[in-house]
């Protein structure tokens, strides 16, 4: 097997590492911030606070070169010069914030770039997730492979320490799939993508949740296929290509999976700036061809 990247193992090290200390703050953070994020939307205090964390874990692994979260307007240099040795991160520190205030699932978003940001998915080395559910979990897909860890404290004390437990080495798409999940309104999708949802829903389980991680977990569990396709007055879809649709796309793709912004993968999508949005769609290759073939009609 080919050896970890050491830096690519430091940077999960250290989002493992803010993982129980982002829970456990969560329940006195559920309250609007007062300010909003480069993309206009309202910032929960849970969001900034996990922010900080990340930011401060992630400045502090030597190799990381830049860090760039969906909260800030622009990269943020920590390290040495991007693609000469050190890597940008970029992160969704609370993917589903909007969640909190009901207490369903959420979960942090990373992706490992080997180019300075906005690039190209192409140039991601790793990327993962962590999963705020009734157990901490964390995706990690790297040139290893794709495997799916349980996180959690080893001990008690002021410093207990964080351990991560490899449950599954080699995570795969199931063949079967079972379950879709698509974001957005009925009314708001375009006509081609409705038909399709139509069929969908006549084969699969509906599982959404309303937070990106949550939902595409469902994917990636049981197959299937996860979209937040383009809205009629939003056509360059919601979800931020650098922070969320790239770093799941890689994770679904390294699965044997297929994703795409309705006519081609994902990591192909070439990036104007930090915050672009992009419609999304992974899972199954089967119902992605599928996908692209309806809205191609």
């Amino acid at each position: 097997m080919t050896d970890p990247d050491p830096i690519v193992e430091a940077v999960f090290d250290a989002v493992a590492a803010t993982a129980p200390e982002i829970r456990d703050a969560l329940p006195g953070r559920r309250v609007e911030s007062g300010t909003e994020n480069p993309s206009g939307e309202t910032v929960l205090a849970g969001d900034m606070y996990a922010d900080e964390l990340l930011a401060e874990a992630l400045g502090a692994v030597d190799g990381v070169g830049s860090f760039v979260s969906e909260e800030r307007p622009e990269a943020v240099d920590v390290g040495g010069a991007v693609g000469e040795g050190a890597y940008a991160v970029a992160i969704d520190p609370l993917d589903g914030s909007s969640n909190l205030r009901s207490n369903n699932a959420m979960g942090t978003v990373v992706g490992i770039y080997d180019a300075p940001l906005p690039a190209s998915g192409r140039t991601l080395v790793a990327a993962g997730y962590v999963l705020y559910g009734p157990i901490t979990t964390m995706v990690v897909a790297d040139e290893r492979g794709v495997r799916e860890e349980v996180v959690e404290r080893d001990g008690d004390g002021d410093d207990p320490g964080v351990t991560r437990s490899v449950v599954d080495d080699d995570l795969t798409l199931p063949d079967q799939p079972t379950v879709y999940g698509f974001g957005g309104r009925v009314p708001d999708w375009p006509d081609a993508f409705r038909e399709y949802a139509r069929e969908i829903e006549n084969e699969l389980k509906l599982r959404y949740g309303g937070a990106m991680v949550g939902d595409v977990n469902q994917v990636v569990t049981y197959g299937g296929v996860f979209a937040y396709p383009a809205l009629v007055d939003a056509p360059d879809g919601k979800l931020r290509l650098s922070f969320e649709a790239n770093p799941i796309a890689y994770i679904v793709e390294s699965m044997g999976g297929a994703s795409s912004d309705g006519s081609g993968s994902i990591l192909d999508v070439e990036p104007d700036g930090l915050h672009d949005r992009v419609p999304l769609h992974v899972g199954n290759e089967e119902l992605v061809d599928r996908l692209e073939s309806a809205l191609d009609e």
